[in-house]
């Protein structure tokens, strides 16, 4: 089988791919899109503000300052509340729209977001169709979904749910709620749907490497990849997938964090930067040995001289 990628997407990763770390990776990446972390939907149209503190694109047209188009992401259960709120992001410059089906977070959860609505393909339908309807034919609807939550049992249902709904694409993390994220992936049940539905399919989960890449696209049937945490462990992962890049030297890494620091540190979020540095350190040491020992030698510190000390330190012995 041809295992040649067509399309990849940076995912919505929350808590982690802000426009920050958004910026940085398609500044190093060719994403055909990016999708934001979510927007949470309870019972009211939500306020402007709302949008560009999820997305501040918006203010670029929904463009990363590298030109890659993003499309926010809303999470919630209220069909007539959803689609409101996808008309405004799309109003406000949001490049297409997508809804999220797959988020394991308990919180979420307890009160019928994401992965929970997993249980009632019913209600999925009610929410694509409404979305659907309201945001017209000519603007592109996305969702995200997991193979069920407990199991796969529901997931044909699942799926013929959204596209009866005329959603135009879909991302399906092969893993249920109950799985986490714990490996594998179980790539193969998307194959079965790519064989039985018309929509173009995005593959999600354990892509890290260009071998993943090219097994995920074989087992899944779809050369359409959506990047996760295989970005942040690997931040040249589409170009090394799609662009034949190598992956980047460490010496480029610490240069990167260095700059994500700076940024960072200048930033609304400035107060937590040492936490966010160290979780993206975490996720690099998966690929970099050198980052174990960054780490180690960072988790300890809060002061923001000590660690940007550090960081410069790392990357001149890298030399």
């Amino acid at each position: 089988m041809n295992t040649q990628v067509k399309k990849v997407v940076l995912a919505p990763m929350e808590g982690v791919a802000d426009a920050l770390m958004r910026h940085l990776l398609t500044s190093l990446n060719n994403y055909d899109f990016c999708i934001t972390e979510f927007l949470r939907i309870v019972d009211q149209l939500l306020p402007e503000r709302c949008f560009y503190k999820v997305c501040p694109e918006l203010e670029q047209q929904g463009f990363t300052q590298s030109g890659t188009p993003l499309r926010m992401q809303l999470l919630g259960q209220e069909p007539n509340w959803m689609a409101e709120n996808a008309v405004r992001a799309i109003e406000l410059g949001s490049h297409g729209l997508d809804i999220n089906f797959g988020c394991p977070a308990k919180t979420v959860n307890k009160n019928r977001g994401g992965a929970a609505l997993l249980k009632t393909p019913e209600d999925i339908y009610k929410i694509v169709l409404a979305v659907k309807e309201a945001l017209g034919k000519d603007v592109v609807l996305s969702a995200k979904i997991r193979l069920g939550f407990d199991d796969a049992s529901l997931l044909d249902e699942i799926v013929s749910a959204i596209t009866s709904a005329k959603a135009d694409q879909l991302t399906i993390h092969a893993r249920t709620k109950a799985d986490g994220y714990r490996p594998p992936a179980y790539w193969h049940f998307i194959a079965d749907i790519v064989k039985k539905y018309p929509i173009e399919i995005f593959a999600n989960g354990e892509v890290w490497n260009l071998a993943d890449a090219h097994r995920c696209i074989e087992e899944s049937h779809t050369p359409n990849l959506m990047l996760g945490r295989g970005a942040l462990a690997l931040p040249n992962l589409e170009a090394v997938i799609k662009d034949n890049q190598q992956p980047m030297p460490w010496q480029q890494i610490c240069t990167l964090l260095k700059q994500y620091s700076e940024l960072e540190l200048i930033g609304d979020k400035s107060f937590y930067f040492s936490s966010r540095l160290k979780q993206w350190l975490r996720y690099l040491r998966l690929q970099y040995p050198e980052a174990e020992q960054l780490f180690s030698d960072i988790k300890t510190l809060k002061n923001k001289d000590e660690i940007l000390t550090l960081l410069n330190k790392s990357s001149t012995n890298s030399l």
